[in-house]
């Protein structure tokens, strides 16, 4: 339980990052207890891998929505999307559970629709 709430913590400083353009250091120590990012340095490297490759997971993105662009989601499908990517980069998990825990997150934080869209983003990338 303990990764999948600070996943949820770290979505929301690259959802922070995106929002306000501060530095993502920052962000991460104002959502993510110092104790909690020494314990688990997985997903500080995942935000930090998001963060730093924006550009190109988002070129991936964009070749995977059909009909839409990167830059027409909200800024919460960015960044969830962006983690995924990042996670999949890092190759430490199957994908069938980085896309679950995407997943998880769209339907609590997304529109009511939008866990379908991160589904099927995920899976085709």
């Amino acid at each position: 339980m303990k990764r999948q709430q600070n996943r949820e913590k770290a979505m929301i400083s690259v959802y922070q990052y995106l929002l306000f353009r501060r530095d993502i250091d920052e962000l991460i120590a104002d959502n993510i207890e110092e104790a909690e990012r020494n314990e688990d340095t997985y997903m500080m490297d995942v935000t930090h891998q998001a963060v730093l490759n924006e550009e190109r997971y988002a070129g991936y993105i964009g070749n995977v929505l059909e009909g839409w662009s990167y830059d027409r989601l909200g800024y919460i499908e960015q960044a969830i999307l962006l983690m995924g990517c990042a996670e999949f980069d890092l190759k430490q998990l199957e994908m069938n559970v980085i896309i679950d825990e995407y997943v998880r997150l769209a339907k609590k934080y997304c529109d009511a629709d939008s866990y379908k869209l991160i589904n099927g983003v995920l899976d085709k990338i």
